[in-house]
C-alpha cells in the first residue's frame, strides 16, 4: 500500500445525487473525522453532476461543493482525484467512466448492469491507466461480498456460489408467502414502499439479480460468463397457488442467483459452470428459505473455508453508501489496484453448461382432467425420459381441471421439458405446466 499524503485531501466528483448520492454526502460529512482516522486524509467531494439542478432534494449539497449538469466538468477537473458514478444507465455512464479514466481518475462506481454488460472493456482499461475501479455498492448493498471474493477467500477454491440478489422479488416473494398475497398484489404495494425499480423488468424479471450474478461470478472464478450466455427467468406472474403448494411440501420460493463447478467428464482441467437465474423451491430449514422482506443473501462454499454465509441490506440509500464510502476510503489510502481479483484483467471465457443440462429435482404442477388413467399416461410420459417422482398429491379444485403435483428424483432439464412437451402433445394438460427446480 502506498503511503497517502495526510496533507493532501481525496477530492471525489460524484455522479448523480439521488438516495444513494445523498446518502454517500450525509456520510462523507458525518464520519469526516473515522474517514481521517482510517485513510489519514480528508474526503471532499467537489462537484456533484444531476440532471436537474432546480429540483429539491432532501440531503443538503455538500459543503463547498457545486451542481453541474456537464459530465466534463467531474471528468476533466484536474482537482478531482476520484470520480463516483451512481446515475445508473448504460450509455452515459459508459461515456464518463471512460472519460474520467483517459483523465487519470480513479472510478468507484455501484453500477451493476454498467460492469455485467460492458466491465470487461472498463476493467482493461483501468488496468492500462494504472487506476483503481472499486463496486461494492454494486452487489448486495451492505454485504461485502464483493471484497470477501476479491481478497478474503483467495486462499480457498469457489465450489459454489448461491444467493438472494434482489430486494424487490423477494419482498414479493415473502410477502406472498407470509401474507398470502397474489402477486399483483404484493408488487403494487412494492411500488408503493418504494422498492421497486422505475423498470419492474429489472427486479420481477430476474435482470437486476442477473448483473449481480456475473459480477460474481468473475470474482469467484476468473472467468467472463457473458451476460447473453446467462439463463434468466424471473417470478413475473407466479401464482399464490405455488406458493402454498410448496408450503405443504416444506419449501419455499425464492428467486435464486446460483453458479456451481460441474466436473468436465473429459478433463479434470476444465472448469464448467452451472450459472443462471430462476425461481426455485427451498428447504424451509434452508438459510436462504429464511430471508425475507428486501433483505439480500449469499452463501458460498468454499473448498477450504466451508460454508459461510452473508446476510444484510441489499439496497437503500444509507446502506449502499457505506459500501460506496468503504471503497473511497481505499483509494484514500492508496490500495494497489486490484480491479478483478486477478493479476490479468483480461479473463478468459467461461465454459458454460448449457441449461438443457442442468440436473436437479422438479416441483411440478400440471393441470389436468379428473379420469381413469391420466396419472397413467402422466407417468408414462415422465418415465420414457427417465425421470422418477418422489410424491405426488392431487388437490381438490372447482373448475374442470383438478391441480396435480408432483415432486420428481434428480433429473435433467431437458429430459423435464421433454416430458411435458409429450403431456401437451398428448392433450393430457387443460392448462400450461408449471415447473421450478428444487435445490
Amino acid at each position: 500500500m502506498k503511503k497517502s499524503p495526510a496533507s493532501k485531501p481525496l477530492v471525489v466528483g460524484l455522479a448523480g445525487f439521488g438516495t444513494v448520492g445523498g446518502g454517500l454526502a450525509r456520510l462523507v460529512a458525518e464520519n469526516a473525522d473515522l474517514n481521517r482516522q482510517r485513510s489519514g486524509r480528508d474526503i471532499v467531494i467537489k462537484r456533484v453532476l444531476v440532471r436537474n439542478p432546480r429540483k429539491a432534494r432532501g440531503v443538503p449539497l455538500p459543503e463547498g461543493a457545486e451542481l453541474t449538469t456537464d459530465p466534463a466538468a467531474l471528468s476533466d477537473d484536474p482537482q478531482i482525484d476520484v470520480l463516483v458514478e451512481l446515475m445508473g444507465g448504460i450509455k452515459h455512464a459508459r461515456a464518463l467512466i471512460d472519460r474520467a479514466l483517459d483523465q487519470g481518475k480513479h472510478i468507484v462506481t455501484a453500477n451493476k448492469a454498467l460492469l455485467a454488460e460492458e466491465g470487461i472493456a472498463l476493467f482493461k482499461k483501468a488496468e492500462r491507466k494504472k487506476r483503481i475501479l472499486r463496486y461494492e455498492a454494486a452487489v448486495a448493498g451492505a454485504i461485502p461480498i464483493v471484497q470477501v471474493l476479491k481478497e478474503s477467500l483467495t486462499g480457498n477454491r469457489i465450489v459454489s456460489l448461491m444467493g438472494i440478489l434482489n430486494g424487490t422479488s423477494n419482498y414479493i416473494l415473502s410477502e406472498m408467502t407470509t401474507n398470502g398475497l397474489n402477486f399483483n398484489v404484493a408488487l403494487k404495494q412494492a411500488q408503493e414502499c418504494g422498492y421497486a425499480e422505475a423498470d419492474l423488468t429489472l427486479d420481477i424479471d430476474g435482470h437486476d439479480a442477473a448483473h449481480k450474478l456475473i459480477l460474481l461470478i468473475r470474482l469467484a472464478y476468473g472467468v467472463h460468463y457473458p451476460y447473453t450466455a446467462l439463463s434468466v427467468r424471473g417470478i413475473r406472474g407466479l401464482s399464490a397457488m405455488d406458493i402454498c403448494l410448496a408450503r405443504e411440501f416444506g419449501y419455499r420460493i425464492k428467486l435464486i442467483g446460483q453458479v456451481r463447478k460441474i466436473p468436465d467428464t473429459g478433463s479434470t482441467a476444465v472448469t464448467r459452470l452451472e450459472a443462471g437465474v430462476f425461481p426455485a423451491l427451498l428447504h424451509h430449514h434452508h438459510l436462504l428459505a429464511k430471508v425475507g422482506g428486501v433483505y439480500n443473501a449469499v452463501r458460498v462454499e468454499a473448498n477450504a473455508s466451508g460454508s459461510l454465509f452473508f446476510h444484510g441490506r441489499g439496497a437503500g440509500g444509507m446502506p449502499t453508501a457505506g459500501a460506496v464510502l468503504s471503497d473511497l476510503l481505499a483509494v484514500a489510502r492508496g490500495e494497489l489496484a486490484n480491479n478483478t481479483g486477478f493479476v490479468r484483467q483480461e479473463l478468459p471465457g467461461a465454459v458454460v453448461v448449457p441449461h438443457e443440462e442442468w440436473r436437479s429435482c422438479c416441483y411440478v404442477r400440471l393441470t389436468v382432467e379428473d379420469m381413469p388413467g391420466v396419472l397413467r399416461d402422466l407417468a408414462g410420459c415422465m418415465a420414457v425420459e427417465g425421470i422418477s417422482v418422489a410424491q405426488m398429491i392431487q388437490k381438490s379444485a372447482e373448475g374442470r381441471g383438478v391441480p396435480l403435483v408432483c415432486m420428481t428424483h434428480e433429473t435433467t432439464t431437458r429430459a423435464m421439458h421433454n416430458a411435458l412437451k409429450r403431456m401437451a402433445d398428448a392433450g393430457l394438460l387443460m392448462e400450461p405446466a408449471v415447473c421450478y427446480r428444487v435445490l
